[in-house]
């Protein structure tokens, strides 16, 4: 995936401004005396803001761009006059990214909509000049406010793909045929299995005008949710769809047990997405007759609405388009069932994209002063310069 265009998670390292100190100027004139304190305030420091993009589909500009940095704010000055505030940085991500805090794993937020800002960190206030500290009793005050400081944060920004129905199942269950057959979208089709490589979003046209988002991910094996196969890295794009629709092909070996093993990987990666609804989708049935579907039916799982479908033949995907249909507009999918976040821990990260930074770099070996860290090296240069100063 190193080569890819198609990045949904970037680490960066945030520092918003600090901001300017205030001013502890006098007024000074040939025929003021004792014009009194006239110092001015610091400017605000620059924020670190957040900006929903549609144009936007991965995470790829902020993977050369690590460090985010916005500019302090200056001092205030003399005669009242305010410090310059520090620039803002915007970056700009894709809708339905998240924002998690790289140490803690805590969820900050989520951009869901083109043109949404959310200020990520804010700039340190400025502080006041003495001109602000003036009273009757102390007409001369001779100290101002410094300016807060800057706040600096690590953060993880993971895309999810904005979809109503995501397809659950494993490598070769048919997943892309059926995108590439309702939907515009032409995600690579082949006979071996992880021929999706990224996730694929296509819009499924329905009866009238009306269209639903379908999204396919790569194909899960048993134990994705503990980093096997391919599973781990794409899951978090299921956890923004209303409806997950599992696929299982007509000639597995038993389908019941296929469903519950991606059941029981998606409730072990995220168990919140265990209460969202869900359609078994019995893919590949133009192999099997009427007598077989029959013998296969009576051993489907009841906790779902499960359907045969075929999309080389078409068979059953009309029937599967209103199926879809009803259960993204039932009421249970009204409120906000696509915002479903897990803390992000240890198993949902990626190691090549965590560690960019942070990394002490390796001391190389000084046969004359044989330090070993860092402190020592500097307690031995300032004790060389305190002598020196001496």
């Amino acid at each position: 995936m190193a080569d890819s265009n198609f990045i949904d998670y970037v680490k960066i390292l945030c520092r918003s401004g600090k901001g300017g100190a205030g001013s502890r100027h006098y007024h000074r004139a040939k025929y003021i005396p004792k014009g009194g304190p006239d110092g001015g305030d610091g400017g605000r420091g620059g924020h670190i803001i957040l900006r929903g993009s549609s144009h936007m589909w991965t995470l790829l500009p902020l993977r050369y761009q690590r460090h985010i940095f916005a500019t302090n704010g200056e001092s205030g000055g003399a005669g009242r006059s305010h410090g310059k505030d520090g620039e803002d940085r915007i970056i700009e991500v894709p809708v339905g990214t998240a924002v998690f805090d790289a140490d803690s794993g805590e969820f900050l937020c989520e951009v869901t909509r083109d043109g949404e800002e959310i200020y990520l960190l804010r700039g340190g206030k400025g502080g006041l000049g003495n001109v602000h500290f003036a009273t009757s009793t102390n007409r001369a005050p001779r100290y101002a406010q410094p300016g807060q400081p800057s706040i600096e944060k690590a953060v993880v920004l993971e895309l999810k793909l904005l979809g109503d129905v995501g397809l659950v199942g494993f490598p070769n269950a048919g997943k892309s045929t059926l995108l590439a057959a309702v939907s515009a979208a032409k995600p690579k089709v082949a006979d071996y299995p992880f021929t999706t490589m990224e996730p694929q979003l296509g819009i499924v046209s329905y009866r009238g005008d009306r269209s639903f988002v379908m999204a396919d991910i790569p194909g899960i094996i048993e134990g994705a949710a503990e980093g096997k196969g391919l599973g781990l890295r794409f899951l978090r794009h299921i956890e923004r769809n209303a409806v997950l629709l599992f696929m299982v092909p007509a000639d597995s070996d038993d389908i019941a047990k296929d469903y519950n093993i991606l059941l029981n990987e998606v409730r072990e990666f995220n168990p919140d997405l265990a209460t969202k609804s869900r359609v078994l989708a019995i893919s590949k049935s133009d192999m099997l007759d009427d007598e077989l579907r029959e013998e296969i039916a009576k051993t489907l799982p009841d906790d779902c609405p499960t359907i045969f479908i075929s999309a080389v033949t078409g068979q059953g995907i009309p029937e599967l388009k209103d199926l879809l249909w009803r259960e993204i507009t039932s009421e249970d999918n009204q409120t906000d069932y696509a915002i479903t976040h897990r803390p992000l821990d240890i198993r949902h990260r990626v190691a090549e994209e965590d560690n960019f930074i942070f990394e002490p770099e390796p001391i190389e070996d000084d046969d004359e002063l044989n330090l070993e860290t860092d402190e020592d090296w500097e307690d031995e240069f300032w004790d060389e310069e305190s002598s020196v100063n001496s």
